[in-house]
């Protein structure tokens, strides 16, 4: 069983950065990924790294700005967030599993989600 934890959203003016963490217990290497829900809409992929770290993939909306890291000593995934925009408001969640497909929301694993918030 994996749990996953994240920190660090909050309230920050467009252009700011911010950076998200998900900490994973019962952690195995499992692909981890980023998705984000806005208010009356679907969820939606932001970014995967695989199990090794070795290969990122990001939607076409953050590219560029967002950049998406493990760190296997410490079990926790982070999301740098830059340049942001008020269309990133959402609550972020982190999903982990052991799986090829990275963008569909099919993860077994998600943590409970952090709110983000991008004032204009």
């Amino acid at each position: 069983q994996v749990q996953l934890v994240e920190s660090g959203g909050g309230l920050v003016q467009a252009g700011d950065s911010l950076r998200l963490a998900c900490a994973a217990s019962g952690y195995s290497r499992y692909a981890m990924a980023w998705f984000r829900q806005a208010p009356g809409k679907e969820r939606e992929f932001v970014a995967a790294i695989s199990g090794t770290g070795g290969g990122t993939y990001y939607a076409d909306s953050v590219k560029g700005r967002f950049t998406v890291s493990r760190d296997h000593a410490k079990n926790t995934v982070y999301l740098q967030m830059n340049s942001l925009k008020p269309e990133d408001t959402a609550v972020y969640y982190c999903a982990a599993d052991r799986l090829s497909d990275y963008v569909r929301p099919s993860y077994r694993y998600w943590g409970q989600g952090t709110q983000v918030t991008v004032s204009s």
